[in-house]
């Protein structure tokens, strides 16, 4: 497809009845949100990307996926931030809310997110039919990388830079003297189908080939990458080292990483009623282990420390999440990297706990603008 193609698919898939979710820019950041054309694509936009640090800055070319992820993930379409779950009237009357999910179309999904889909279903499936209809109703376009940023680490966490299952389409974007053109690649019954509709040609053997090698050259080019060690054997022996107390003090327990990550799920419930009493509601709402609330229990806080509660989210997202879903939690994305105040890297600390890292990190990093 050329670039007027790429505007087609997505008039086709409105058309076809699907609520297109892409890439834009708002607010100073490349942001997820409903596209009603290929107009606001993030045309030309890339960023600059290091601990607690992400810049929109403009491209020399035309690019619409040269950017790596941005603050937000496809959780939120997913796994809304906050949803109800019931109500009820003072006559008894119970009502449950609509079942019904939309039917979405995820355009620009990278291979990091598509590996955090998959592992979002496996999570949410014990959730009910609901859920279910959710993820199978769902027609996703991935994108591959082929410009890691500067806080991403997929290849080391084998969830990227190339977008192997789990999609409809599968575009890689390039633009030489050529022109501007997106080789194409199927990976459904109903991808095939939307790709008729969309008007394009077959590409060349030599056009493939180089997409390809794009792809993974990407993965040489990443900003870091995971110590390559039994992370879960890790965690458990390192759970009294000395650097749980030292990341302690630099961490503000703010919940940053969670919120930003793609996979974190836990969330809490509240029970809200109106003014007049007439009506209660029940509603859920996304939560963090890093809230000093969350783990109560008995009228006592269990991880009161902060150093208790980093240790919980590092070990869970890396060790403990394999004994629950058969997955590692990290997709490699980097956002709890660049979206920490205080620039904490999860794989700098990581590597710290192996031993691989003799060097204490700087505590100079730099802070969102």
């Amino acid at each position: 497809m050329d670039r007027d193609g790429l505007d087609e698919l997505i008039t086709v898939l409105i058309s076809e009845g699907y609520r297109v979710i892409g890439p834009t820019v708002r607010d100073s950041a490349i942001v997820l949100d409903t596209l009603d054309s290929g107009d606001q694509l993030p045309t030309g936009w890339g960023v600059d990307t290091a601990p607690g640090l992400y810049r929109l800055r403009r491209r020399t070319d035309s690019a619409v996926f040269g950017h790596s992820a941005g603050p937000q993930s496809w959780k939120q379409y997913l796994h809304p931030s906050r949803q109800q779950l019931w109500s009820q009237s003072t006559d008894g009357t119970f009502h449950a809310p609509p079942t019904e999910p939309a039917r979405y179309a995820f355009l620009g999904v990278r291979a990091c997110d598509l590996a955090a889909i998959g592992i979002l279903q496996t999570v949410l499936s014990a959730g009910g039919k609901a859920a279910t209809n959710l993820f199978e109703g769902l027609f996703v376009i991935a994108a591959n990388c082929t410009e890691p940023g500067g806080v991403c680490f997929c290849a080391s966490m084998n969830t990227g830079p190339e977008a192997k299952t789990g999609y409809d389409l599968c575009l890689t974007e390039r633009i030489d003297n050529d022109g501007h053109r997106f080789v194409t690649g199927v990976g459904t019954t109903e991808g095939s189908r939307i790709l008729t509709l969309v008007r394009g040609r077959q590409a060349t053997d030599e056009e493939t080939t180089e997409a390809a090698g794009a792809v993974a050259d990407a993965a040489h080019h990443m900003g870091r990458q995971m110590p390559d060690v039994d992370l879960r054997g890790m965690l458990r022996d390192a759970r009294d080292a000395d650097v749980w107390a030292d990341v302690a003090s630099r961490c503000l327990t703010c919940g940053n990483c969670t919120m930003v990550c793609p996979t974190c799920f836990c969330t809490t419930t509240e029970d809200v009623s109106d003014l007049a009493g007439d009506n209660v509601e029940r509603w859920q709402h996304w939560s963090s282990c890093f809230d000093l609330d969350y783990s109560q229990l008995h009228g006592g806080a269990v991880r009161v420390s902060g150093e208790s509660r980093y240790r919980q989210w590092i070990s869970h997202k890396l060790g403990t999440w394999h004994d629950q879903f058969g997955s590692s939690g990290c997709v490699g994305c980097g956002r709890c990297i660049d979206w920490c105040p205080v620039g904490i890297d999860i794989t700098a600390e990581a590597a710290r706990l192996t031993g691989a890292l003799t060097v204490e990190p700087d505590s100079d990093t730099g802070c969102h603008s």
